[in-house]
């Protein structure tokens, strides 16, 4: 039995770099998993990181042979007439080298380990890949003491993330024999941060029935913003420092299913490349939201079944065929406020002119996209419907 644990645009003709050539396949995946999502959460909140769950399911390919890599390569929506399942391991080389270069301005750490049993022999050819591919962390774990593997293993992941997620491995069965972790943390900062003092005790407006009071940011300032009146949805883009940026999705009352129904690569495209900056008067609600799914159900909505049953062919790990995924989670924190992603103690206070600007106001449910530019990837995608609401499991 394998465990997978899971944490956590803009293209080009020409592709220079092997992480553009993943980029659009990435995409897709992430509005094919976000629409399967949303089917059971019309009244919650949904935040996943598509990178996360795409790169867990990438590194399983590595293993994955007939049947089994076909449903992982479609459901990931990675066409094999236009990318080799080479340069999809080197895409996502290229792009874990480039989300977690040191020298960025926000702080991005996303990385992935192996936890295998002391009595499994892995092919080399496996952990040389993963190593080399996917910059795993490889341990050996003796699953047959399953309380002493779960400290290890949740010992790993609360360093890598930074405390956020504590105790996230329970009940362990004793056939495990590996363990997969994926994990990201993000820690950055808005290029021009809100100014506490002007954070106010407001209304958002859940639905017909239900407001809630919540702490509502403001900022007058330029913005790139575009009004699609096709789908009836405003849109602003705020930028982090670095190559980081959210885009925030906010339809007219009603016209959140109409939205989300058009939501895939095209469209994306087509607000980015539509953008204008203007001054506005921007009110964005102050939020944490932490996230849980189990894998299973949504991915084999996607085509993604074999890995999960004794048809699976997961022989490119061990050399032998009796591998099976046992079960897959994925679970993300988010925390939007004041300076960023993250606390922080500066403090910027704002000059508000005279002028009369448009003024945008996220106070009905919206949705956010976390994207970074240079890898053209999808780090967080999620939808708010209540800001209060904290927590959310599915």
């Amino acid at each position: 039995t394998v465990f997978i644990q899971s944490f956590n645009s803009f293209f080009f003709a020409f592709y220079k770099y092997f992480h553009q050539r993943i980029a659009p396949g990435n995409v897709d995946f992430t509005f094919k998993f976000y629409h399967q999502v949303s089917l059971g959460a019309t009244r919650n909140n949904i935040l996943f990181s598509p990178l996360c769950i795409s790169t867990a399911l990438s590194m399983l390919m590595l293993g994955a042979k007939h049947h089994t890599l076909s449903q992982l390569l479609s459901g990931l929506s990675f066409n094999q007439t236009e990318v080799s399942e080479q340069e999809i391991h080197e895409g996502f080389s290229n792009l874990l080298d480039l989300l977690n270069d040191p020298s960025n301005e926000i702080e991005l750490n996303i990385g992935n380990a192996l936890f295998i049993d002391e009595e499994m022999k892995p092919l080399k050819k496996f952990l040389h890949d993963a190593k080399h591919f996917y910059k795993s962390d490889i341990s050996h774990t003796d699953f047959k003491n399953s309380k002493q593997a779960e400290e290890q293993i949740n010992r790993y992941i609360e360093k890598k993330t930074n405390g956020q997620f504590v105790d996230v491995i329970r009940d362990l069965e004793t056939d495990v024999l590996m363990v997969l972790v994926n994990y990201m943390f993000m820690k950055a900062y808005w290029k021009n941060p809100f100014s506490f003092k002007n954070t106010r005790e407001d209304y958002f407006f859940v639905d017909e029935q239900t407001t809630v009071k919540v702490p509502m940011m403001f900022r007058n300032a330029l913005y790139k913003t575009y009004k699609d009146t096709d789908l009836s949805c405003q849109l602003v883009e705020i930028p982090y420092k670095g190559t980081t940026s959210a885009l925030f999705i906010l339809p007219e009352p009603g016209k959140m299913k109409q939205v989300e129904d058009a939501l895939e690569q095209g469209i994306l495209s087509k607000w980015l490349h539509s953008f204008e900056e203007q001054r506005i008067n921007l009110h964005l609600p102050r939020f944490t939201i932490h996230t849980k799914y189990v894998l299973r159900g949504l991915l084999r909505r996607m085509g993604i079944t074999e890995i999960f049953t004794d048809e699976a062919d997961l022989s490119g790990i061990t050399g032998k065929p009796e591998l099976k995924v046992s079960k897959a989670i994925h679970q993300v924190y988010l925390r939007v406020h004041e300076n960023g992603t993250e606390a922080a103690s500066t403090v910027v206070t704002e000059i508000v002119p005279n002028a009369r600007p448009h003024i945008i106001k996220f106070n009905r449910p919206f949705i956010v996209i976390v994207f970074e530019s240079l890898s053209r990837s999808i780090l967080l995608m999620g939808k708010i419907t209540n800001p209060k609401e904290t927590e959310s499991h599915y």
